[in-house]
């Protein structure tokens, strides 16, 4: 492996300029985001199915293809998370066949920020930083806090301030410094802008990005692996910042591209709230920009008004012929609910998101019964307990009588008969 791995630079995603490996993110001509650029004609003589399959089962299985140069030093046990075969939730949708990528019980922190994460932190130890932050709508605050502490790096947050109180706890518990700004996402990533400008701290979704971004590609990585080596025809990916869509679609290029997987066409779908739907507005609009909006959504996961990958999430789904669509907040609680019952998966809020959406997709045919589709799961639904409290049922409370019980479920029984 050479002193960069097999990175060859960062490259401006608009007009194709290089840059050296540095923690740097927009181009200084035209302000386009910079990607990472691999050396594919060496990964194709490192990284082969067999040599994959030897490696330990985590997502740095595929660590040519992610922007390390050398081993990586966090979160080394992330990735790998079940494919799971949806057989009940494929019935209740009226689809042949259908998968859930299951990054709810992703490691540490149950959710798929631990894979850019673990990636973004890696590389900033590599490049000697000691401090690192990140904005956040609460699963990357998580991944963030919870790798830091385990690498021993110091750790600031940044969050909106009226964020889930779980995914709250579950930064603090960590010991990093969590602030709460009083205002939405993107007045966060405005500030926490300024203070990376200002400060040597390593902002995984500000100055480490493209690196950080990167690791979102091991999800697509997985799901091709656990097809058996092909690509899914349709997947529905949840969006935030857009990111996730557009690197599990680069996750397929780069394996078809070195003959590691099968199937030459697919499609991808994006899934918003309609509380904050900028890109699938944009989209069911024909057009190839957003207008940015103020995000008023249970998901607040997903509650990014101003996508930064926007733009290029349109793209993808238009280059592959794929769809936006959105849910409102009683449809995104129907989907984290029939998930649960049908399949045993509690995902948080942008599950029900990705759920509600698939279901409208094969309602109106953008993805045909007869036909196959993953759904990627990112986060898990004990940190979003709120949103569903007072819409999952209620217990039953008896004294400890076998009169009392069976005197209940003589009335279950027969409220089920006459519903």
């Amino acid at each position: 492996m050479s002193q960069n791995g097999f990175m060859k630079a960062l490259k401006c995603r608009e007009c194709g300029r290089e840059y050296p490996l540095t923690a740097t993110h927009v181009c200084e001509f035209d302000f386009g985001p910079l990607e990472v650029a691999y050396d594919y004609d060496r990964i194709r003589r490192s990284l082969t199915r067999d040599a994959i399959s030897r490696r330990p089962q985590t997502m740095w299985r595929y660590r040519e293809l992610l922007p390390v140069a050398g081993e990586p030093t966090v979160g080394t046990q992330v990735g790998f998370t079940p494919l799971v075969k949806a057989d009940r939730l494929a019935r209740a949708l009226g689809i042949r066949e259908l998968y859930v990528k299951n990054d709810a019980v992703n490691y540490p922190t149950l959710s798929f920020k631990d894979r850019v994460v673990s990636v973004a932190l890696s590389r900033s130890v590599e490049l000697g930083f000691k401090t690192v932050a990140c904005a956040s709508t609460g699963n990357l605050a998580n991944s963030v806090a919870a790798n830091a502490a385990a690498a021993g790096l110091e750790c600031f947050v940044f969050i909106p301030s009226d964020l889930e109180l779980g995914k709250v706890v579950n930064s603090l518990v960590y010991g990093a410094t969590v602030i709460g700004i009083r205002g939405h996402y993107d007045e966060v990533n405005r500030l926490c802008a300024e203070i990376a400008g200002k400060y040597n701290w390593a902002f995984v979704n500000v100055n480490m990005r493209p690196y950080y971004a990167e690791g979102s590609k091991s999800m697509g990585f997985e799901i091709q692996e656990q097809l058996g080596w092909h690509v899914p025809e349709h997947t529905v990916v949840c969006m935030a910042s857009g990111s996730l869509l557009t690197k599990i679609h680069k996750s397929y290029q780069e394996f078809s591209k070195m003959g590691l997987s099968s199937g030459s066409k697919w499609k991808i779908h994006g899934a918003q709230a309609t509380g904050c739907n900028p890109i699938t507005q944009a989209q069911k609009a024909g057009l190839d920009f957003f207008k940015p909006q103020k995000p008023n959504t249970i998901a607040k996961s997903l509650a990014i008004g101003t996508p930064a990958d926007g733009f290029y999430a349109l793209r993808v789904m238009k280059e592959t012929g794929g769809h936006g669509e959105d849910v409102t907040d009683d449809e995104i609680r129907d989907g984290i609910r029939l998930l649960a019952e049908t399949e045993g998966i509690f995902a948080e809020t942008a599950g029900g998101v990705t759920v509600g959406v698939a279901k409208k997709l094969i309602a109106q045919g953008r993805i045909p019964r007869d036909s196959s589709a993953v759904l990627c799961v990112t986060g898990n639904g004990l940190k979003t307990l709120d949103a569903v409290v007072g819409h999952v049922g209620e217990t039953r409370e008896i004294r400890p009588s076998l009169r009392e019980f069976e005197a209940l479920l003589a009335k279950e029984k027969s409220e089920a008969a006459t519903a």
